[in-house]
């Protein structure tokens, strides 16, 4: 697996997420523990922005469908009694 470059960022959180990290996660293992832990909240985001951007395209095109339909229902039955 290749290494990848990192990177110091200065981040803002809560005094109560710090005291819950400090708890929960040993000194020296707290940068990779939140740096998975926002990988997997950038891959969800990602993941449900894709999914709203698929949503959004089927509902498009089915207004396109049905607006076609309706054209060709209306070509079908031209000159019908």
């Amino acid at each position: 697996e290749k290494k990848m470059k990192t990177l110091k960022m200065n981040f803002t959180i809560s005094e109560d997420t710090v005291s819950r990290l400090k708890n929960i996660v040993p000194e020296g293992n707290r940068s990779g523990f939140v740096g998975r832990a926002l990988e997997e909240k950038l891959d969800q985001t990602e993941r449900e922005q894709f999914l709203e951007l698929m949503k959004e395209g089927y509902l498009a095109r089915r207004q396109e469908d049905i607006e076609s339909n309706q054209e060709w229902d209306a070509a079908t039955l031209e000159g019908w009694p």
